[in-house]
């Protein structure tokens, strides 16, 4: 399942044909009852930003989200798996619990790797049933092997439950 495909309304279809496609630099790969995600970038603040991503690639066709509003992010931790693992979490209680808000785009503004601090900004609108196709649910991040390599090219690796 590395490229998942959701069945897209006329509609949803007129969206994405509006915007340049997403430049997507992470795949799904199969792992017993969640999904891994490995995704990488040219640094270590693109491949959070490609981690993100492909955990809202999941849930929808990102393609069909329209980046008509903006969120900031701040998430911290006591090291950089903690600091990958609330990024993403901070990222998904937008989306689940908070404003119901989809990016079409994360970008890490800043990473702090001395106080494993980290900024980011999204852009996209709020999540609705109506306008984006219903992908798979992210119930929640975790840190059964989880992988973070800075060396060369970054990519990190993080199991998503759904």
């Amino acid at each position: 399942m590395n490229d998942r495909e959701l069945d897209l309304t006329e509609e949803q279809k007129k969206i994405k044909s509006k915007y340049p496609a997403v430049n997507k630099k992470y795949e799904y790969l199969d792992h017993t009852a969640d999904v891994q995600l490995h995704a990488w970038g040219d640094s270590l603040e693109e491949a959070f930003e490609q981690c993100a991503m492909a955990m809202f690639g999941y849930m929808t066709d990102i393609e069909t989200v329209e980046p008509i509003d903006s969120v900031e992010v701040e998430s911290e931790g006591d090291d950089m798996e903690s600091l990958l693992y609330h990024f993403l979490d901070d990222w998904l209680f937008k989306f689940s619990a908070d404003i119901f808000f989809i990016p079409r785009e994360v970008k890490v503004l800043h990473i702090d790797r001395m106080r494993f601090k980290i900024r980011s900004i999204g852009w996209g609108e709020e999540f609705r049933i109506s306008k984006h196709p219903q992908g798979t649910e992210v119930k929640a991040i975790t840190y059964s092997a989880m992988q973070i390599y800075d060396e060369g090219k970054p990519e990190v690796f993080v199991i998503i439950d759904i």
